[in-house]
């Protein structure tokens, strides 16, 4: 571990110790209440967002020493096995502590770059059909439905930005935005491959299915986007609405696509009526996306090696499994299903997501 990661943990377990005395220092006095509650409060934010950092720390340490006994062992032995054995042992710690380090590392830069964000009352959340074909496509559709009826239980609101149907049902992709409460942090577990396990209508024999769609969430930023963009390297393009009919929908052009030809990153919008509205919109999606793409070179340049919000859509990689036979929900994270896919799809998720995070919280 280097000195600037090492002096970077050393600092955060410092500040948590500090504010831990000070709160204790003030908590018989009645008359410090309100600063007694806005302390404790301050402590516990601290603490939620650094504690897998501390542990992995903690952790980093403990191997650390059994790797310097085990140094002092074979120093003094003069035992081959025992040495060969301790040679063995060394290997494995090593390995732990390669695992380990590279851990706290991405934590360490995660809580960097989320300083950059700092609105999380607002994500993007994009769905993309995955391994499956048709049933990958109608499966969006549903776990978009799934999200809407969850924003709505929680009286958020949400967004459609932009999409593409398939052939015939659902859609390829799928890109909204939910505006609430502490949406980012509540929703940014839900990335990752999500796969559903059914007979399908079409299925003639009843032989059961298995399909895979990728949910990325994105936290949307509420600060304007340090990206400019140069206009010779932007490419412009109108194209009629995809979709049901209605008024101006297939009929004008007023859907934009904009390409950045330097790296071929493209964004579009279709869902406003109007095509300035849908090039305001593009606009900030395609700023947004250079942003993250500028993002990724930098996490590529220094090394980290964390798994990114999207995925290939391979079923393996799964997150998730909704199995449509047995009505059960399995996150695979966690290890816990729960029969209630209906209630599930419904909107009525609240309990998966308190589960994952509790049991991140009580790993530390």
């Amino acid at each position: 571990m280097n000195r600037n990661t090492l002096n970077k943990l050393k600092t955060i377990k410092r500040e948590i110790n500090n504010w831990l005395e000070d709160y204790l220092s003030r908590i018989n006095d009645k008359q410090d209440k309100y600063t007694n509650d806005y302390k404790l409060i301050s402590l516990v934010k601290t603490y939620k967002r650094y504690h897998e950092i501390l542990y992995l720390f903690h952790q980093y340490k403990l191997t650390n020493q059994e790797m310097l006994e085990l140094i002092y062992i074979a120093y003094k032995s003069n035992d081959v096995q025992l040495i060969q054995s301790i040679n063995y042992d060394m290997t494995t710690l090593i390995k732990q502590q390669t695992v380990l380090n590279n851990k706290i590392k991405d934590e360490l830069y995660e809580k960097v770059a989320t300083k950059v964000v700092k609105e999380i009352n607002s994500a993007i959340i994009e769905l993309r059909a995955g391994t499956g074909g048709k049933e990958a496509c109608i499966f969006v559709e549903e776990i978009f439905r799934m999200y809407s009826m969850y924003v709505k239980e929680l009286a958020w609101k949400v967004k459609l930005l932009t999409y593409t149907p398939s052939n015939s049902q659902g859609y390829k992709e799928l890109i909204f935005q939910i505006y609430g409460h502490n949406v980012y942090n509540i929703l940014k577990y839900e990335s990752g491959v999500h796969r559903v396990q059914r007979i399908p209508k079409t299925e003639s024999q009843g032989r059961l299915h298995t399909s895979a769609i990728t949910v990325a969430v994105l936290p949307k930023l509420n600060t304007p986007i340090n990206i400019s963009l140069n206009q010779e390297e932007i490419k412009r393009e109108s194209f009629r609405s995809r979709g049901a009919g209605g008024q101006n929908v297939n009929k004008t052009e007023t859907a934009i696509r904009l390409t950045h030809l330097p790296t071929g990153i493209m964004a579009e919008c279709q869902a406003e009526r109007s095509q300035h509205n849908n090039l305001k919109q593009a606009r900030k999606m395609l700023k947004y996306r250079l942003w993250k793409f500028k993002l990724n070179k930098q996490r590529e340049q220094m090394d980290y090696k964390r798994k990114l919000l999207f995925s290939t859509g391979d079923r393996s990689e799964k997150i998730r499994t909704y199995n449509f036979i047995q009505g059960r929900v399995t996150d695979h994270r966690i290890n816990k299903s729960f029969y209630k896919l209906e209630e599930f799809m419904n909107g009525k998720i609240d309990q998966l997501i308190h589960s994952f995070q509790e049991l991140t919280f009580s790993q530390v």
